[in-house]
C-alpha cells in the first residue's frame, strides 16, 4: 500500500456530475484525484477477507445482544426493544453498511467503527472512482464491486416485498451530499427494477385514517430506504408510530444492534485479543495507554477526544448524552502527511470494495478528503 501523486483529469468535474456527485467539492476539496492509493492484489484480498470475518463477528453480536437482552447498552429505547429483537429473528434483509479500517498494509487491520445504518461515501466509492480507473489506470484494476452488488441486492429484496411496491428514498433537506448519496441508491433500486420517489424526511406525513406514513401525494408508504439514522428516527414526535404500519424499513431495525459503537465494546468482549479489533470499553480506566473517547451514537467525527501523553485532541459536536466507548488508539498511518483510513463496504453481507479518505489530522470527519485507489 503506497500513496502517489497523480495528475487530475482535465475535465473530472464534468465527469463527477456526469454521475450525479455534485458534492465533488464541499469544504473546498472533497474528491482528490491529485493523488491516489496503489495496493497489489494480495492486499485487496486480505481485506476482502478482513471485512468478511468482521461481518461474521458482528452478526454474532447480534445474536448475543437479543439473547442476553443488552439493548440498553446501546441506549435503544425501551419501547423499542422488542421490535429491534424480533427485526433480527426475522432477518428482515439488510443493504449496506461500511467498516472504517486502519491499515498501512502492514500486520492486521484495525476496525476502527461500524457505519452500519446510514453510511456515505457511497457514490464516490463505487461509480466515481471507477470512472477514474477507467480514465487514469485503464490497465489496472480496483477492488471495487459495489454498483453490480448493489443492484443485485436491491434485486434480491424485491423479491420480499409486495409485487408492484412503491420504494421511497428518503434523506433531509437542505444536504447535498446527502441528497446525492439518496439519488445514487435509488437509481441502483431502479436498475433492479424497483418502482421509486425521492422524499424528503421532513415531508414525510403520519395519515391516521390509514394507519401509514404518507408522501406528499397522500400515497401509504410501503417500504422504505432512510439516510436518516435510526437514533434519531426513534426519538422523533412520530417515533411511536414507526412500527404501528407495515412499512419495510431499509436498513431494518435491528441495524441498531449495530449502527453503533458500544459494538466495539461487545466485539472486544466476545473476541477478546482478536487481531482486527481494539480493545475496547464502556467504562473508562480499562485502558492503560492511548485511547480515544468516542460517544456512542455520534456522526462524522464529532465530540472525538484522543487522550495521549502528548496531549489530547478533541473535535466539537453536541453528541455524548447517551454515553462513550473507550478504545485502545491507533493512529491512522500516515503518508506525505495525510492520514488515510480505509472505509470498506459490504452489500448484502458480502464485501464489495473500499473507498479511502484522508485527512492532515489524526481524525477523520466529513471534511476529510476522498481519494481513488487501484491495484496492479
Amino acid at each position: 500500500m503506497r500513496r502517489e501523486r497523480s495528475a487530475p483529469r482535465a475535465d473530472w468535474r464534468r465527469k463527477c456530475e456526469e454521475v450525479g456527485f455534485h458534492f465533488h467539492s464541499m469544504g473546498g476539496t472533497y474528491w482528490d484525484e491529485s493523488a491516489c492509493y496503489a495496493f497489489t492484489a494480495a492486499e485487496v484480498d486480505k481485506l476482502e477477507a478482513v471485512t468478511a470475518r468482521l461481518h461474521a463477528m458482528c452478526l454474532e453480536a447480534c445474536n448475543f445482544i437479543v439473547d442476553r437482552k443488552r439493548f440498553d447498552r446501546l441506549a435503544i429505547p425501551a419501547p423499542f426493544h422488542a421490535r429491534v429483537a424480533a427485526s433480527w429473528r426475522a432477518q428482515e434483509p439488510s443493504l449496506l453498511g461500511r467498516f472504517d479500517l486502519r491499515w498501512d498494509g502492514v500486520g492486521a487491520p484495525k476496525l476502527l467503527e461500524y457505519n452500519a445504518d446510514t453510511p456515505t461515501a457511497l457514490l464516490e466509492a463505487s461509480v466515481v472512482q471507477w470512472h477514474w480507473l477507467e480514465d487514469v489506470h485503464g490497465g489496472a484494476d480496483q477492488f471495487n464491486s459495489i454498483h453490480e452488488k448493489l443492484v443485485a441486492r436491491w434485486a434480491a429484496i424485491g423479491r420480499t416485498l409486495p409485487a408492484e411496491a412503491l420504494l421511497h428514498c428518503a434523506c433531509v433537506k437542505d444536504n447535498e451530499e446527502d441528497l446525492g448519496t439518496i439519488e445514487y441508491v435509488r437509481d441502483a433500486a431502479i436498475q433492479a427494477g424497483f418502482p421509486t420517489v425521492q422524499l424528503f424526511v421532513d415531508d414525510i406525513g403520519w395519515g391516521r385514517d390509514a394507519e401509514a406514513f404518507v408522501d406528499l401525494e397522500g400515497r401509504a408508504i410501503e417500504a422504505m430506504f432512510k439516510l436518516y439514522p435510526w437514533e434519531w428516527l426513534v426519538r422523533e414526535e412520530f417515533g411511536a408510530h414507526l412500527f404501528a404500519t407495515r412499512c419495510r424499513w431499509i436498513e431494518p431495525p435491528w441495524k441498531m444492534l449495530l449502527s453503533n459503537k458500544a459494538l466495539l465494546a461487545i466485539l472486544w468482549e466476545l473476541f477478546p485479543g482478536h487481531e482486527n479489533l481494539l480493545p475496547a470499553y464502556l467504562e473508562p480506566g480499562h485502558i492503560a495507554g492511548d485511547y480515544v473517547r468516542k460517544p456512542i451514537l455520534s456522526r462524522e467525527g464529532a465530540n472525538i477526544a484522543v487522550r495521549r501523553p502528548a496531549g489530547a485532541m478533541v473535535t466539537p459536536g453536541t453528541y455524548g448524552a447517551e454515553g462513550y466507548v473507550y478504545q485502545a488508539y491507533a493512529e491512522l498511518p500516515g503518508f506525505d502527511g495525510n492520514y488515510a483510513v480505509i472505509g470498506s463496504w459490504v452489500i448484502g453481507g458480502e464485501p464489495a470494495g473500499i473507498g479511502i479518505r484522508e485527512d492532515a489530522s489524526p481524525i477523520t470527519r466529513n471534511t476529510s478528503r476522498f481519494v481513488p485507489h487501484y491495484f496492479a
